[in-house]
């Protein structure tokens, strides 16, 4: 008598959810998990307004005239652009204590598409971000310095809080290339030289030509020049869309395939 091995039972594909595994729900218990971390809040908040108040109000700056406002108002976008900046990389670069507690690794046995991770990790950090520009704007509506119409102090607030959500992708990606160690001392020094690059910190007609041609193909320049575009009018460059639009690609692009590979082996 011939005996059979039993036929294994067919495997059960597991149904992929709608938006990748995308909910709000999800996007809120990550926003409560961020704000616990105080010390990364308070040193994203309180950085870019002593660097304001360290050097945006100049006597001279009020009075001095920039496009539709004033150089103390230039200077305020320019440093609650590098407080977003500092926030929503901080915020994304978080996933690094998750790759140590092994969190990530735990996720890749959910439904949760690696790409819907990554935009609701982008948005949380984007809670983050508002807090900067609203921390700085404030601080200039305190000190009474800026001068620009009311409309200029909206439309420029929403593009820097907007714009910012290309350095959230930022830190996704070095949070998942470094170890939690070194990740807040690397992302520092890096934005410090992206900053610099992108005429955050001087002018660009300060550098050398070279260093201007340089300049343009950094991550923050297109931004800095798209928040500033309110205030300083004149002609508008699509190459700064661009710009952003690039490095927006390569960074989700770069932290998609690092949370794949970091999540690979369950």
């Amino acid at each position: 008598m011939t005996v059979r091995a039993a036929t294994p039972p067919p495997l059960l594909e597991r149904p992929t959810p709608p938006m990748g595994g995308f909910s709000v729900g999800v996007v809120a218990i990550e926003v409560r998990r961020m704000l616990r971390n105080r010390r990364t809040i308070v040193f994203s908040l309180v950085t870019p307004v002593i660097f304001f108040l360290l050097f945006g109000l100049d006597a001279a700056y009020a009075s001095e005239r920039v496009g539709h406002g004033n150089v103390s108002a230039f200077i305020m976008i320019s440093m609650a652009l590098y407080g977003a900046v500092l926030a929503t990389t901080s915020g994304g670069a978080m996933v690094s204590v998750e790759r140590l507690s092994g969190w990530s690794r735990q996720l890749r046995v959910t439904p949760l598409s690696p790409l819907a991770y990554i935009v609701i990790k982008m948005l949380t950090s984007l809670v983050l971000g508002a807090a900067a520009v609203v921390v700085v704007y404030g601080a200039g509506i305190l000190v009474g310095k800026p001068s620009m119409p009311v409309g200029i102090w909206v439309g420029t607030a929403l593009c820097v809080w907007i714009g910012s959500l290309l350095f959230a992708a930022f830190g996704l990606f070095v949070g998942y290339l470094l170890p939690s160690e070194n990740v807040m001392q690397v992302i520092g020094f890096v934005l410090m030289l992206f900053s610099f690059g992108g005429g955050l910190f001087i002018p660009l007609s300060e550098l050398s030509p070279a260093l201007r041609t340089v300049a343009k193909f950094t991550p923050l320049y297109g931004l800095n020049q798209l928040v500033h575009f309110p205030l300083t009018g004149g002609d508008f460059a699509w190459s700064w869309g661009a710009n952003v639009v690039v490095w927006l690609a390569v960074f989700v692009a770069g932290a998609t395939w690092r949370f794949r590979r970091d999540t690979s082996r369950v």
